[in-house]
């Protein structure tokens, strides 16, 4: 442990960035209700405020590729804890909508940043029998994130300038992000992609990487001439296939309408009180994080398809309740609804949520993986943008039951693409995978 002592906290600082990405996610969930008091709002522009984060998260995704490389893994990061740190200033200084709209742009650059740099530096710094559990500590900071913005939510509610204070609390992570990564060393990897060869034993050294030091920096230097920009190539038509479309299921089975609009749609069902609807999405948030864990643990024992089957089935079943919710008519309405959002985030926390990161990561041919994977995460953040921007206007026109009977029926086309057309990774070597698309 006391050798080790310097990766975790290299992983406990880094995985903040995982943090950051989920409150700020999750945040706009509760905020929404008290903007919507401050500032006029139409359901376009409601959707164009949650749906604000996406698009800056295209920029952030778009330059991290060259960033990453140019600047550092380490300094990326810090540069992305700066931009969180004045984006949730911004946010609570915004005298109108539009200031809003544009500030929240500005945290989703940072977003779109940390999506690729914050797993990348905890794969960078793992040795290989530890890299599942390191790289996974991003998607288990990213759903405590959630969960604690929903709790920021609940406690400021009652403030004066309760929207304001939500959005502000995103600096303190932020800090801590910042302090925490200037004392990091960068990683091993891009030491050598530098030729800082001194620098890069040092770092491997405090890692604790037991390892013949010199041989593991000769295989970094063959793994990084390997590395190529993307060509066309038939055998990366279904990598981008299988990646791209779950990206697509990811997003489009409406994932983020439950995370970005349920103090909303609990209150469309009946809850009365602001206050009440963000204590119930506490308990949602909650299992989102617990979930995870179980993800985690059953993932490389069943297998990912027959969790993403499982994973799919509930979410239908639960859309298809909850859209019928909206039509019934009996005092117990609003708690099936709560009964069915929750199941909803049982099924995708356990499936979708971090198998969708981990098939992109195993599919994609070695030569072309970090580019692919960027394209991969880019196409995440525009299905976000448009699912979330849509969502309210939706919601507005055409009611809540065919809204989420909309996501119901994209929840059955999933089951016969992932039935089609997602291999099974489990207990597949990466080459052998690679192997498959010649």
């Amino acid at each position: 442990m006391k050798k080790e002592i310097y990766l975790y906290i290299a992983v406990f600082f880094a995985a903040l960035s995982g943090l950051l990405s989920g409150f700020d996610t999750g945040v706009i969930s509760g905020a929404l209700l008290y903007v919507s008091q401050s500032f006029k709002l139409t359901p376009e522009l409601s959707g164009l405020l949650v749906s604000s984060v996406s698009i800056g998260a295209v920029f952030g995704a778009l330059i991290n590729g060259f960033l990453v490389d140019k600047i550092g893994r380490k300094n990326i990061l810090i540069l992305s804890s700066l931009i969180f740190v004045f984006g949730s200033i911004f946010c609570s200084i915004s005298g109108n909508i539009y200031q809003l709209i544009i500030s929240r742009m500005f945290v989703g650059s940072a977003i779109g940043i940390v999506s690729f740099a914050g797993p990348l530096y905890l794969s960078e710094i793992s040795t290989k029998e530890k890299r599942g559990g390191i790289v996974s500590c991003y998607q288990i900071a990213l759903t405590f994130g959630i969960l604690f913005s929903y709790l920021v939510n609940y406690f400021c509610a009652n403030l004066e300038t309760s929207w304001r204070a939500m959005l502000f609390c995103g600096a303190v992570p932020a800090l801590i992000l910042f302090f925490g990564m200037i004392k990091q060393k960068d990683t091993p990897r891009w030491y050598v992609l530098k030729n800082r060869i001194n620098e890069a034993e040092v770092a491997l050294q405090k890692l604790n990487f037991n390892c013949d030091i010199e041989l593991e920096i000769e295989n970094i230097k063959n793994t990084i001439s390997q590395n190529e920009k993307i060509k066309l190539n038939k055998k990366l038509i279904m990598p981008f296939v299988i990646g791209i479309g779950i990206m697509f299921v990811q997003i489009a089975t409406g994932i983020n309408a439950i995370i970005y609009y349920a103090p909303t749609i609990f209150k469309n069902l009946g809850f009365s009180s602001n206050q009440d609807a963000l204590f119930i999405t506490i308990f949602i948030g909650l299992i989102n994080f617990l979930m995870t864990f179980v993800a985690l643990a059953f993932v490389d024992k069943l297998g990912r398809k027959p969790l993403l089957f499982v994973g799919l089935s509930g979410m239908l079943l639960s859309l298809l309740v909850l859209s019928s919710v909206f039509v019934l008519d009996f005092s117990f309405v609003k708690y099936l609804a709560i009964i069915s959002c929750a199941v909803y985030i049982v099924s995708f926390s356990m499936s979708l949520g971090p198998i969708g990161l981990l098939l992109i990561s195993e599919v994609f041919p070695l030569k072309y993986r970090g580019s692919a994977m960027s394209v991969a995460i880019i196409s995440n953040f525009i299905f976000n943008f448009i699912v979330t921007g849509l969502f309210p206007i939706s919601l507005s026109k055409f009611g809540g039951s065919i809204t989420f009977l909309i996501f119901a029926l994209i929840c059955v086309v999933s089951i016969f693409f992932v039935y089609f057309v997602v291999p099974e990774t489990k207990g597949v070597s990466l080459e052998e995978i690679e192997a498959r698309w010649k």
